[in-house]
């Protein structure tokens, strides 16, 4: 392994470890550390990042499934969806320049590192997780442990499925930046439930981008493949520390490091922009 694939591998390592921790946020990291840690363009590091955040949450929800916290029917749902959005998010990112992905990447960044920082904040404050909405419309069965299906579910986790699909192929996300916030708003899931199932469908919808992106002839397996081993690796080393570090602070941690990325990331296509 040449000293390229050393730093992919380690780099990929760094995105694993992150969604263990958080069930979301390895993805929209990705594609920033790909562009700049191995210098490729958005368009090259989009489906690199989807391998590997894919692979990762496809080891993380087995082992969900495998403690039963994981809502397989929800996630599938969900996934589904997204699946088949996929393809006109990775159409479009194949007509739009460099410039403007680059630039929607660092705004889609931006709010969604900002949203986490506000919430991690102010559980911090208030010594406790925010309360949720009143009403749910997904709320789990106590009798058989199940969601129930109603029209309001259905159409919230519809449009969960939409959004994560089309980010996954426009973008080169997972989605779970998506997922973890609407599932908290709109089901009554413990957060272990929550992440667990997050990951199922950020490794469902990624498969289906992934595979859409190896027919398309854009998947580099040389810089894919070492990038991708790292982050299992650095996904299951982070699931032995998660009970021990996850929380508000390491929240704020990610949130502020994504902040910096989504800056970096606008100033060096600004700054190409001047040129």
């Amino acid at each position: 392994m040449n000293e390229h694939s050393l730093l992919g591998a380690g780099l990929g390592a760094l995105i694993g470890a992150i969604l263990a921790l958080t069930g979301a946020g390895g993805g929209i990291l990705a594609v920033p550390l790909l562009v700049f840690g191995l210098g490729l363009s958005m368009v090259e590091a989009a489906p690199i990042g989807l391998l590997a955040v894919g692979l990762a949450a496809s080891v993380g929800a087995v082992l969900g499934l495998r403690q039963g916290i994981v809502r397989y029917r929800a996630a599938g749902f969900v996934a589904s969806i997204g699946i088949l959005m996929a393809p006109l998010g990775l159409w479009l990112a194949h007509r739009l320049p460099n410039l403007p992905l680059a630039l929607l990447f660092s705004l889609v960044l931006l709010y969604a590192c900002g949203r986490i920082l506000r919430k991690a904040s102010l559980e911090l404050k208030q010594g406790r997780a925010a309360p949720r909405p009143a009403f749910l419309p997904c709320v789990l069965n106590p009798a058989q442990g199940r969601l129930r299906w109603t029209l309001p579910c259905a159409r919230a986790l519809t449009v969960t499925g939409m959004f994560s699909g089309l980010l996954s192929g426009l973008l080169g996300v997972g989605g779970g930046f998506v997922i973890i916030p609407a599932l908290s708003r709109y089901t009554n899931l413990d957060s272990k439930s929550i992440v667990a199932t997050s990951l199922a469908v950020i490794a469902l919808v990624s498969l289906g981008s992934v595979i859409t992106a190896s027919l398309s002839g854009v998947m580099h397996w040389a810089v894919g493949a070492p990038f991708a081993l790292g982050a299992v690796v650095g996904l299951v080393l982070g699931r032995q520390v998660a009970s021990h570090l996850a929380g508000p602070r390491l929240q704020q941690l990610f949130a502020i490091t994504g902040l910096l990325a989504a800056l970096l990331l606008a100033g060096g296509a600004l700054g190409w922009l001047s040129r």
